[in-house]
């Protein structure tokens, strides 16, 4: 009978500044369990300071430190410069990526209690600090960043995505490395002046140049696409992760996007019809989620995702209503999409969830957001109202006009139809007599084409 090989077991780690109340604290050790169950590890302890900053070498003081040591079987001593024993949950990391078989290890008798193998930090560390956590613990030590990275590198599906996932992580992953205790100083053949470290490290250089040369391809392929849908009507659904964007979009355009209850799912833009279609046709959009210190080399390795986001008519901020730290989320998202210039889009307030909010919460959330909009994705009512809103969004900036299409430029016919919605039709020796209402923009483009065509 095959054994399935036990769950990592991790740590957290949390510093509480002066700067944090003790509320977003606790909120930000919540999200990074969810962060840490997302990668399939189980949580089984929480060790916090409150400290006026975090320490420069090993982010706890000495006292919580050794506490933190007792816990995972580590000695709590960071002078040693040995390296750090190697847990079979640390071996099975390693290799992940190298898909070399894990070595069947029978358990000590002595062994009945596993420590945690993992100690994970709620913070951006440096590699020094993670070297000297290591030490003290025994433990294999991730920070924030770290688990975010690696969550991206298994949801990530599409090619764009795969290859803005591996930039980032390389960007992590290279600072990191440093040469083994196994000689990882030796020269790579005669006359090379290359060690191991020196080597890899020059991989990853070249790696990098190749990913960025790739993914500006793709950025061109992807901003003609966009071109093409440039008199389009555009809508964005953005947000913090998990906040329901996916079930939004699922309902708003009947399409079979990924809806699932975890942190990440979505990593891929998905553009799709509003469904039942309007005339015009609109296009809803479903971007990647942000969150709390999202990596910066992430947010740079999606920015050509996110430019769905910029070249929207209108974004859609979906906020998850029936979390206590919503605002904080909501404020998360506003300041990535204000990094990529995205902040002077139009945009609507949209309260998800709210069939989780008692009916106290829901006139709290009205008085202090009146112009936001309440709703459940689960609800066919809220959905079909919501795309009312959308659709009367942009009839507020429509007009009314007159093309006249020649009998010998029927071929044009779809092309009226998709982007303006045609209010009547008439006939004379001309041609077809169409009276139309769309944006101007689109209007303007579809005279310039009748002329010329």
């Amino acid at each position: 009978m095959e054994t399935r090989p036990p769950i990592p077991r991790a740590i957290l780690v949390g510093v509480q500044t002066p700067d944090v109340d003790d509320v977003a604290h606790a909120a930000s050790l919540e999200e990074l369990g969810r962060l840490v169950k997302t990668l399939g590890y189980e949580v089984v302890g929480t060790v916090s300071q409150k400290r006026d900053g975090i320490d420069g070498g090993t982010v706890l003081g000495k006292g919580r430190l050794e506490e933190l040591a007792a816990l995972t079987g580590g000695t709590g001593i960071v002078g040693s410069m040995a390296p750090p024993r190697k847990s079979k949950a640390r071996e099975r990391f390693e290799q992940a990526d190298e898909g070399k078989p894990e070595p069947a290890q029978a358990e000590s008798d002595a062994d009945a209690s596993p420590k945690p193998e993992f100690v994970i930090i709620d913070h951006d560390i440096s590699p020094g600090q993670a070297r000297n956590i290591e030490r003290a613990t025994g433990a294999q030590v991730l920070d924030r960043t770290g688990v975010i990275v690696e969550i991206f590198h298994r949801h990530a599906h599409s090619r764009e995505a795969k290859l803005q996932v591996e930039l980032a992580r390389l960007k992590y992953v290279a600072p990191r490395l440093r040469e083994s205790s196994g000689g990882g100083g030796r020269r790579q053949g005669p006359g090379s002046g290359e060690s191991d470290l020196e080597l890899d490290r020059r991989k990853i250089r070249d790696r990098l140049a190749e990913l960025k040369l790739q993914l500006e391809d793709i950025q061109r392929d992807s901003d003609q696409r966009r071109a093409t849908r440039g008199d389009q009507l555009r809508v964005a659904l953005v947000g913090y992760t998990n906040a329901g964007k996916s079930s939004l979009m699922r309902a708003l355009t009947g399409s079979e996007v990924l809806v699932a209850d975890k942190l990440f799912a979505t990593l891929d833009t998905t553009v799709r019809a509003l469904h039942p279609e309007a005339r015009p046709r609109v296009l809803v959009s479903d971007t990647v989620g942000f969150i709390k210190k999202l990596p910066h080399d992430l947010v740079a390795s999606f920015r050509s995702t996110l430019a769905e986001a910029l070249e929207a008519s209108v974004l859609l901020f979906v906020v998850d209503a029936s979390d206590p730290t919503y605002e904080q989320q909501l404020e998360v998202s506003r300041n990535v999409l204000r990094e990529i210039g995205a902040d002077t889009v139009p945009s609507r307030l949209l309260l998800n969830k709210i069939d989780r909010v008692s009916e106290t919460d829901r006139a709290a959330l009205r008085a202090k957001h009146p112009d936001a909009i309440l709703l459940s994705a689960q609800s066919s009512e809220d959905v079909a109202a919501l795309r009312q809103t959308i659709i009367a969004f942009f009839e507020a900036s429509m007009v009314e006009e007159r093309l006249v299409l020649p009998y010998a430029k029927q071929a044009l016919l779809s092309d009226i139809f998709e982007n303006t919605r045609v209010l009547s039709e008439d006939y004379d020796a001309t041609g077809r007599i169409m009276n139309v209402r769309g944006l101007p923009g689109a209007i303007a483009r579809l005279r310039t084409t009748l002329a010329a065509s």
